[in-house]
C-alpha cells in the first residue's frame, strides 16, 4: 500500500444509541460498524491521506489481515482510494427518451377559494376560469402512450385551480381512458388533489367507483386553516372543508385518503396540525409542505420559523418511531417517504420525475416541467399537438444532473435530495437549476434524524417495513 486517500463525501457516520452506523452516500445504503471500523474511519478523517506506516502505527495491536480486509472493503465502497482517481458516482447520462408514466392535466385555472399563499400564477376566479378542452386531454393521453408504449401502468392526475370545478371533463377523460388502456392490456389510475368544497355524496361515490387517489388540501384546525385558506369573498373555509372531508372519509373505501398541509408564516404547529387532521378528521396520512419562496414574502417561512418546522417534524418523527416499534403507522407522510427511500436504497440523480416520468399540461395544451410551473414565466417544453421539445428538455435535465461546482457534489444527502424542488429554486432564485441552498442545513439535519430512526427500526422492528412500507410501494406511492 502506498497511501490511501479518504473520500469524506462518500461516508457519513450516525450514532443510534450504543450502535454506530455508516451511511454510504453514493448508494444511500446503511451499514452497522464496530469499534475497529470506527477507528479506521477516524484515522482516515484525521489525516485525509494515510500511509501504510500510519496504519501500522495506529493498529499495531490488531490483526494485520483483518485491517487489510476492512480497508479493501472501504476501497470497494469508494470511501477511500488507493491513489487512483475516485470512481465517478454514476456515469454521465445522456437523455434521449422520456418514458412518461404520469401526465398532469390542469383542467381549470379557476378556483372557488382564494388562498392567500397560492403559488399558481395562472389562478383565476371561478367566473374567469380557463377550462381545458376534451381534445387537449385526449392529445395528452396520446402523448403519454406515444412516449412510453411499453409500460404496464400509467397515472393521470387532475389538477387546477380546483379540478372539481371541471368535473365534466374529468368524467369524460375517465370514460375514455379506462376502456382505451384496458384494450391495450394496460392499467391506468387517476389522482386528484382537491380543496373538498365541491364534493357531494354522488361525486364521492363516483370517485370511489373509479378508485381515485385523493388528497385534500387542508391546513389543520380552524384557527390555522382559516388564516390563509379563504373563499373568494374572504371568509374562512374550514367549516365547509371539514364537513366535506368527514363525509368523504365516511364513504370512501377504495384507497386511503391523505391531507396536504401548506406551512406558512404563523402556521408551523406540526404536531397540533397532524393530530387534528389524523385523529379528529380521520385522514390516513398527513404530509407537510413548507413555503420558503415566492413573490408574496409575507407568507414565506423565515429562518426561525423554518427551524421550528423541522424541529416539529422531528418531534412528530419520534412519535412515528415509537408507534412503528409497536407495529403501527401513524400516517406522517414525510417520515414515511424518508423511511421508504432508505429501505429501498433509493439513490436519485434528479430530485423528482418532473420532465422524465411526468409532465404537466396546462389548460391550453402547453407542456410544463410540473404542475407548479403552469402559467408561470418558465419556458414550455412543447405542447400536446407538436410533442415534446426533446432537445431543450434534455438540455435542461442534463444541466441539473451536472453537479460540478455545486454544493451538491459533496453533500452527504445529495442522492436523497438531488438538489431539491425545481419550483422552489425557481421561486427563490429565479433559476430552477440552482439547488435549494436556503435550507440545506435543515434538510441534512432532517435526513440524519431519519437515518437514526431507520437504523433503530430496522434493528428492533424490521417487520414494520414489510407491513407498512412495502404495501405503499405496491399502491404506487
Amino acid at each position: 500500500m502506498g497511501y490511501l486517500q479518504f473520500q469524506p463525501q462518500n461516508a457519513h457516520r450516525v450514532r443510534v444509541d450504543a450502535r454506530e452506523l455508516l451511511f454510504h452516500v453514493p448508494t444511500t445504503a446503511l451499514f452497522e460498524i464496530d469499534a475497529t471500523d470506527g477507528d479506521l474511519l477516524g484515522l482516515l478523517a484525521e489525516k485525509g491521506r494515510v500511509t501504510a506506516e500510519d496504519v501500522q502505527a495506529r493498529f499495531a495491536d490488531r490483526d494485520p489481515a483483518d485491517i487489510a480486509r476492512r480497508l479493501r472493503g472501504l476501497i470497494d465502497l469508494d470511501i477511500v482510494t488507493d491513489g487512483r482517481p475516485p470512481a465517478a458516482e454514476r456515469p454521465a447520462i445522456r437523455i434521449e427518451s422520456f418514458p412518461l408514466s404520469t401526465i398532469v392535466l390542469n383542467v381549470n385555472t379557476g378556483c372557488n377559494l382564494s388562498c392567500t399563499y397560492c403559488y399558481k400564477e395562472d389562478l383565476d376566479t371561478p367566473a374567469k376560469g380557463r377550462k381545458m378542452a376534451f381534445e387537449t386531454a385526449l392529445r395528452s393521453i396520446d402523448l403519454l402512450l406515444r412516449e412510453s408504449p411499453d409500460r404496464d401502468s400509467y397515472n393521470i392526475v387532475f389538477f387546477g385551480g380546483e379540478p372539481l370545478s371541471n368535473l365534466a371533463l374529468i368524467r369524460q377523460v375517465v370514460e375514455h381512458a379506462e376502456p382505451r388502456f384496458a384494450a391495450l392490456g394496460k392499467a391506468v389510475s387517476f389522482t386528484l388533489t382537491t380543496n373538498a368544497t365541491l364534493l357531494t355524496e354522488e361525486i364521492v361515490d363516483w370517485l370511489d367507483a373509479h378508485r381515485f387517489g385523493l388528497t385534500v388540501s387542508m391546513d389543520g384546525p380552524k384557527a390555522l386553516h382559516d388564516r390563509n385558506r379563504r373563499t373568494v369573498g374572504g371568509k374562512g373555509s374550514y367549516d365547509a372543508v371539514a364537513a366535506k372531508a368527514r363525509m368523504l372519509l365516511a364513504r370512501y373505501r377504495s384507497r386511503p385518503v391523505g391531507a396536504r398541509v401548506t406551512l406558512t408564516a404563523g402556521v408551523t404547529a406540526i404536531e397540533e396540525i397532524w393530530d387534528h387532521l389524523k385523529n379528529d378528521i380521520g385522514f390516513a396520512e398527513v404530509g407537510f409542505s413548507p413555503v420558503t419562496s415566492g413573490p408574496m414574502t409575507a407568507f414565506n417561512l423565515n429562518g426561525e420559523e423554518l427551524t421550528e418546522v423541522f424541529e416539529g417534524m422531528k418531534a412528530l418523527g419520534r412519535r412515528y418511531r415509537d408507534a412503528a416499534l409497536e407495529g403501527r403507522n401513524i400516517g406522517f407522510s414525510n417520515m414515511h417517504q424518508l423511511m421508504q427511500d432508505l429501505w429501498e436504497g433509493r439513490s436519485k440523480a434528479l430530485p423528482c420525475g418532473a420532465g422524465i416520468g411526468m409532465l404537466a399540461v396546462d389548460h391550453a395544451g402547453g407542456l410544463n416541467l410540473c404542475h407548479r410551473f403552469t402559467g408561470s414565466g418558465m419556458d414550455l417544453y412543447g405542447d400536446v399537438r407538436g410533442g415534446i421539445e426533446k432537445e431543450r428538455l434534455a438540455g435542461f435535465l442534463e444541466s441539473r444532473l451536472d453537479r460540478a461546482g455545486k454544493g451538491c457534489a459533496t453533500c452527504r444527502i445529495r442522492n436523497l435530495c438531488a438538489g431539491g424542488c425545481y419550483h422552489e429554486s425557481y421561486a427563490h432564485f429565479s433559476d430552477p437549476l440552482k439547488p435549494t441552498y436556503h435550507y440545506c442545513d435543515l434538510m441534512r439535519g432532517w435526513v440524519d434524524f431519519g437515518i437514526g430512526v431507520y437504523g433503530e427500526l430496522i434493528a428492533r422492528a424490521p417487520q414494520f417495513f414489510h407491513d407498512h412500507i412495502a404495501p405503499r410501494r405496491a399502491n404506487g406511492k
